[in-house]
């Protein structure tokens, strides 16, 4: 009797998006253009997007972020698509977390941008500094955040950078020890990370003074996530830096010497990508390996001109170039 194969991967979980257009903020992308952004970061953590919904608001629900109505609408809509995951296309504070959990019931999670941003990163973070940035990102978003989410999270067994952990999109990372212990054990291991990436850093930072000493100056490549900005160090320094039509393939900044047209030569770093809502707990957390912007001679902006939000691509970098206080180089 013939045998039927098994399939040898889990199936994709099941996403359902969810934008909200304020009609008093100004945002840089229309709320079609997010919410496709959205989609991207949503296959690239490996989701299956079903469905998605919007709402005009004057302001926000206080309890539930969305009206209590579209909670309803939603819940029906998540059903109907048989949806594992519902998505927010903004931060929700962790009130807005607790009360859309009971809402939508035990079998539908919710996430928000950032949870999904950090979990792609969780998942493409292959260096040990990679690593514990995105450890500490995340222990920083979910300290504020323990609920209903930390019992998925407690089924996996995976350590710090959650590559191959399960549980699911938006609950990589910290291991299942570190999820059994109370509040107290987690803020000590947030300033255990702390610690450990201040080393991370005052090491970076004795490498950039080898390199200003021997005079030869730092060009960082800057611009929005999937822009080129690998692909042009490749063809600038003939390297194999990785390359992926992905947002946020590379996380690690990578430098390469280049000889310039008049044989000067010059130190050329790919640094990770920007997007638009960019977690604040990232750029916190991602403080060492972001110097290497601020530190650099010269920044390029690669653009993608191709792209059809090309000017609010770039204007969401300078935003995050003027956070990380590089906007004046």
């Amino acid at each position: 009797m013939p045998r039927t194969p098994a399939p040898t991967q889990q199936p994709r979980e099941r996403s359902f998006l969810l934008g909200v257009e304020l009609r008093d903020r100004s945002d840089l992308f229309s709320i079609t253009d997010s919410l496709n952004e959205l989609r991207l970061l949503a296959d690239t953590a490996g989701l299956y997007v079903v469905g998605q919904a919007t709402q005009k608001l004057d302001k926000l629900n206080p309890k539930t972020f969305i009206g209590s109505g579209k909670v309803e609408d939603v819940k029906a809509l998540a059903r109907e698509t048989r949806a594992d995951v519902i998505i927010f296309d903004d931060e929700l504070s962790p009130r807005h977390q607790r009360e859309l959990e009971k809402s939508f019931g035990n079998e539908i999670r919710v996430l928000d941008r950032t949870a999904l941003i950090l979990d792609i990163f969780a998942q493409h973070a292959h260096t040990r500094e990679g690593a514990l940035q995105v450890e500490l990102a995340q222990y920083e978003y979910r300290l504020p955040r323990l609920t209903r989410a930390w019992t998925h999270l407690a089924r996996q067994t995976g350590g710090g950078s959650g590559r191959s952990g399960g549980g699911g999109v938006g609950l990589r990372g910290p291991g299942e020890t570190q999820l059994e212990v109370d509040r107290r054990e987690i803020r000590r291991r947030i300033d255990q990370l702390k610690s450990e990436l201040e080393k991370v850093r005052a090491h970076r930072e004795r490498h950039r003074s080898r390199r200003k000493k021997s005079r030869i100056p730092i060009i960082a490549l800057v611009g929005y996530t999937n822009a080129g900005k690998s692909t042009l160090l490749n063809r600038l320094a003939a390297s194999g830096v990785y390359v992926a039509d992905q947002l946020f393939a590379t996380l690690d900044p990578t430098t390469r010497r280049v000889n310039l047209p008049d044989d000067t030569p010059a130190l050329f770093t790919d640094t990770v990508g920007f997007i638009q809502k960019l977690p604040t707990t990232l750029v916190a957390a991602f403080r060492a390996t972001l110097e290497e912007i601020a530190e650099a001679d010269l920044l390029i902006h690669v653009l993608d001109i191709t792209h059809p939000n090309v000017r609010p691509q770039a204007e969401a970098v300078l935003q995050t170039l003027e956070e990380i206080e590089a906007d004046h180089i």
